[in-house]
């Protein structure tokens, strides 16, 4: 498993160990240090060289804002701010995602996900992996395992080779995580993984012995898809 070292910096303490309990959550992700203000980071990251930064905005001597806009960072960025209104401001300085606080864990994973894809994409000689919240556990699920993934409710079943999972992810959460080459969203209730199809005929697909209805609203993107393969 390829490791995201990291680091949070943040001036509350009850926010400080609601994010650290979360990073430790996460297997991929290595927690390096802790910091209570930006100039002590600041200091920590001119000798270390850090994938992923969990910044508060809101801090005394120097802002969340003030300290990215003073350093020349490599480094992956998460905002965990209380304040709305500085979203526009961090997506302009190339943030990575905008976590309002109090935020879940479930949309804390997202925007972790999404740095795991950003700093190790997609390729053909590593099909890639997600890790998906399921009870009260993480699971990696590899892309190349996935069948077809089924809305049921509040609820998604990822059917693998191996088994079913069911998360509280949504389909949009799945959409941002799984590239759309490998399992397409093909209905407002179902994804299928392209390579899985048996056959397609009369707007339904056949696969793993069931057949899946596509939606017009995802029609085009699927055949667009479906003859990229061809």
């Amino acid at each position: 498993m390829t490791l995201i070292s990291c680091i949070i910096i943040e001036d509350e303490p009850l926010a400080m160990e609601r994010t650290r309990s979360f990073v430790l959550k996460i297997p991929y992700l290595d927690l390096k240090a802790t910091f209570e203000n930006a100039l002590s980071a600041l200091d920590f990251l001119r000798k270390h060289q850090i994938d992923l930064l969990f910044l508060d905005i809101n801090m005394d001597e120097l802002s969340g804002i003030e300290f990215l806009e003073s350093t020349d960072l490599n480094s992956q960025v998460i905002f965990t701010t209380a304040y709305q209104q500085y979203a526009l401001k961090g997506y302009e300085l190339n943030i990575t995602d905008y976590l309002l606080k109090p935020f879940t864990f479930q949309r804390f994973l997202q925007a972790v996900n999404k740095v795991h894809h950003t700093l190790h994409p997609v390729n053909t000689n590593n099909i890639g992996s997600v890790f998906i919240k399921t009870e009260n556990r993480l699971e990696n699920v590899r892309f190349s395992d996935i069948i077809y993934i089924e809305g049921m409710r509040d609820y998604r079943r990822i059917h693998t080779t191996a088994k079913s999972i069911m998360t509280l992810q949504n389909f949009k959460e799945l959409e941002q995580l799984i590239p759309s080459h490998i399992i397409c969203r093909v209905h407002k209730s179902y994804m299928v993984a392209l390579d899985k199809i048996e056959s397609i005929e009369k707007g339904r697909i056949k696969i793993h012995k069931i057949s899946i209805p596509i939606s017009a609203s995802y029609r085009d993107h699927f055949h667009q898809l479906i003859k990229s393969k061809g």
